[in-house]
């Protein structure tokens, strides 16, 4: 009997029916002005001048899990429980610095105007009085309110630059994020938020020992960012 070839045709022509990917596109009507200007932010920073992403990621949970974690061993790998137990949340709020790497920041309970008020402040305390600061941040509300605005007014140099409405990508502190949450955070175990947050501080601790800057590396037409180079 002739041998018949029985492969899925699925695997003959390579198809992957059963991926799928997300896409966002921005519906403000300034997103090509608001592209571009924080692209030369990246591709041609100020002189005598900071140029700083900032964000806050909010309400990260201090998770443990309902039973011991079982580590990885030969032939073996980690396992935990699908259930966790919650104790509490926290919130990091970062200014990147895009050239150098470095990033400050801070934990506050909540991520209310008053709390940004008060990392604006650390910001100025941190970055010497001869530097202009640029910050990139989101359209979050308490970014906007008339506390900040008449705090910013009192503080000429610094000056804000948003992202378009759904275009978070252009935030280069967002990598910075998920490079925290998935390298400290998402394997952690943490009883409660006072571990959860010394969690956050190695992190940061150990990322502006060894900075690693993203390098933006297209025009506001062609715009991508590449990871860091590993050395």
């Amino acid at each position: 009997m002739e041998e018949v070839d029985v492969k899925p045709r699925t695997l003959v022509h390579a198809l992957q029916p059963h991926r799928a990917e997300g896409f966002k596109l921005s519906k403000d009507p300034l997103f090509i002005e608001k592209l571009r200007d924080i692209v030369a932010l990246y591709l041609n920073p100020p002189e005598r001048a900071l140029v700083l992403c900032v964000d806050e990621k909010a309400q990260i949970q201090a998770l443990d899990r309902s039973q011991p974690v079982l580590p990885m061993r030969p032939g073996q790998a980690e396992r935990r429980t699908a259930d966790y137990l919650r104790h509490g949340t926290t919130n990091p709020f970062a200014a990147l610095d895009f050239k150098a790497g470095t990033v400050i920041g801070e934990m506050h309970q909540r991520h209310r105007a008053v709390e940004f008020r008060k990392f604006l402040q650390t910001i100025n305390d941190r970055v010497p009085p001869g530097l202009d600061l640029h910050l990139i941040i989101d359209n979050y509300a308490t970014h906007k309110t008339a506390m900040i605005q008449r705090w910013l007014l009192r503080r000429p140099r610094f000056h804000l630059h948003f992202t378009p409405t759904g275009a978070s990508w252009l935030n280069l502190v967002e990598r910075w994020f998920a490079a925290l949450t998935e390298k400290q955070l998402r394997r952690g175990v943490h009883r409660s938020t006072r571990e959860l947050e010394d969690a956050i501080r190695h992190y940061l601790e150990l990322s502006n020992r060894h900075p690693k800057p993203f390098i933006w590396t297209k025009t506001a037409d062609r715009s991508v960012c590449r990871e860091p180079q590993k050395k």
